[in-house]
């Protein structure tokens, strides 16, 4: 079993919520091509800023993926804000295995996070990334907050 670091928006996470599938964009394609069933993804929401409100990084779920990657091309994500007009068209389906009743703060996480080895630029460690792979200790880390 592998764990999942999967990165959203507030928009695609109502999405993801709403019909129990986790989709990334065709150049990630190779990454969720490792994943299976079985596996765990936490969702991770990046800061946005909503009206005035500036959204800090947050995680606000853990999800098990029941299927194997397919491919659809249907418009259910939103590419607000990214490089093109993506469909998000390799997916996997998921269910939820906890959702935060209050989503956990990221940042206060990340001094004891291992996959992130430089803290003082840790956001370098997502960037341009739709998922990465997580140690299993830091995803009990955050599964048992």
């Amino acid at each position: 079993m592998k764990y999942w670091l999967c990165i959203t928006t507030e928009e695609n996470w109502r999405v993801i919520r709403e019909k129990n599938v986790w989709g990334v964009p065709e150049r990630h394609k190779n990454t969720i091509a490792k994943v299976k069933p079985g596996d765990k993804l936490v969702i991770y929401v990046k800061q946005e800023r909503v009206k005035d409100e500036v959204k800090e990084p947050r995680i606000v779920a853990v999800y098990e993926v029941v299927s194997e990657p397919f491919k659809d091309s249907t418009q259910i994500f939103s590419s607000k804000g990214l490089r093109s007009n993506e469909t998000f068209p390799w997916r996997v389906k998921i269910k939820p295995v906890k959702v935060f009743d209050e989503p956990v703060e990221f940042k206060p996480l990340i001094p004891k996070l291992k996959f992130i080895t430089n803290k003082k630029k840790w956001s370098g460690h997502l960037m341009g990334k739709a998922m990465r792979e997580i140690p299993e200790d830091d995803f009990k880390l955050i599964f048992n907050l």
